[in-house]
């Protein structure tokens, strides 16, 4: 339910961006796996400031309380679902994709179990506005390293190419329905959500610039088919 915003330029490819790869690899790891622990740790502190969750996250606080497990573990095993999603859609995943999974409900759950219980508003309203800043920050991390969009942004694009359907449209309908049945379940809704989506795109557009990664081919084949700043940002 992110804004449309412009698609950054895709970076250059060629016989002089392949030849930079193996000097930039390390970086875009690193870049890669700071992304999505952060992204972990923003997503821990929307729950802990309690004034709503991104959509995804909404469904996740939603199914935990359903089935007695935290949060990350569901969004773990929401994420393997979805991917599974992706072989009748023929998605291809990347490095990041599959990290993707694992890591954020692992960070999300470590930082939950760090972080102090939130009282007042005077704490939670500064700890929902650096979740949601974080969490573009984060997205901007992951999506720049160029290994793959996470699973939830696949399932869009995917949706996408076998419906002919607009990204749009796709992943509008889909978080509605996230959202819907989250809520029913017991997740969190609130002006979180609400400055969630409206922000996201911006930031995300802000910090994919900062973070892009100089030289790292659209082609290479730990890349995911198709340019994992249009799942996020074009939606």
């Amino acid at each position: 339910m992110s804004p449309t915003s412009p698609t950054p330029p895709e970076p250059p490819s060629g016989p002089s961006s392949s030849h930079r790869l193996p000097r930039r690899l390390p970086r875009r790891l690193v870049q890669l796996y700071a992304g999505l622990v952060l992204y972990g740790a923003s997503s821990a502190l929307l729950v802990e400031a309690g004034l709503g969750l991104e959509p995804w996250n909404v469904l996740h606080q939603g199914l935990a309380e359903l089935t007695g497990g935290s949060i990350g573990v569901v969004s773990i095993a929401v994420g393997a679902l979805v991917l599974l999603l992706w072989i009748p859609l023929r998605q291809r995943p990347g490095l990041g994709t599959v990290s993707n999974v694992l890591v954020v409900g692992l960070a999300m759950d470590a930082a939950l179990a760090l972080l102090p219980a939130a009282h007042g508003l005077a704490v939670r309203v500064p700890l929902m506005a650096a979740g949601i800043v974080l969490n573009g920050a984060a997205t901007g991390l992951y999506i720049a390293a160029r290994f793959g969009p996470g699973p939830r942004d696949g399932l869009m694009t995917g949706l996408h190419r076998r419906t002919g359907r607009s990204i749009r449209l796709m992943r509008t309908a889909v978080e509605v329905a996230v959202v819907v049945t989250g809520f029913a379940l017991g997740g969190t809704i609130g002006i979180g959500t609400l400055l969630y989506a409206v922000s996201i795109g911006p930031l995300a557009q802000l910090f994919l610039r900062m973070f892009a990664v100089p030289g790292a081919p659209s082609g290479s084949t730990v890349v995911a088919e198709g340019s994992p700043g249009r799942a996020i940002l074009r939606s």
